[in-house]
């Protein structure tokens, strides 16, 4: 297992019952002392983006839950340096943030492609050590991210995804039940 570090992906153990984490995936963007965050890449939102900003009416970009801290706040990753400034790389060409209303004045002109950019309500936080300790109880899986799997296409398929990346053992847990009593 890879050590906690911006541009990690957080792939939730198959027996997770935490309904914020259930079979997710969380893009971490930064981990200091003080705790991390991120993103969950694979819930979709219940609006799209044109539905929370009317400025962008028409434009119904996909949204995404980023997690259960300030649900109030939209945040974004995205592959635009250049065109966005204030963004801060998280790993080579994937961005967190930038100036939001230079994202709103690209999209209304024609000039993001969806698969880029990635907007998120809310984000995934832990306070000092508490993600490590979650790693060593193995509510989580780590693997360095990459673009494919940040910017998928098929949210439905990222948790499936990224097991795969990790290959071995870790394959075999796509078709493990949410809840082996079950079963």
């Amino acid at each position: 297992m890879i050590d906690p570090a911006p541009g990690i992906l957080l792939i939730s153990d198959p027996f997770l019952k935490d309904p914020n984490f259930l079979r997710t995936v969380v893009f971490l963007c930064e981990h200091q002392e003080e705790g991390s965050f991120g993103f969950v890449l694979n819930r979709p939102y219940i609006n799209t983006l044109d539905e929370l900003i009317p400025e962008l009416t028409g434009h119904a970009l996909p949204v995404f839950y980023g997690g259960p801290v300030q649900k109030d706040t939209i945040h974004f990753l995205h592959q635009y340096p250049d065109e966005i400034p204030g963004g801060v790389e998280v790993i080579k060409d994937i961005y967190w943030g930038g100036e939001f209303d230079k994202v709103v004045e690209l999209i209304l002109g024609g000039k993001i492609d969806p698969d880029k950019i990635r907007f998120f309500i809310g984000y995934s936080g832990w306070s000092d050590g508490q993600l490590e300790d979650e790693i060593k109880e193995k509510t989580w899986l780590t693997a360095e991210a990459i673009r494919n799997l940040v910017f998928h296409s098929k949210s439905d398929e990222v948790w499936k995804d990224s097991l795969r990346h990790l290959g071995g053992e870790f394959e075999m847990m796509i078709n493990y039940p949410i809840d082996p009593q079950l079963n």
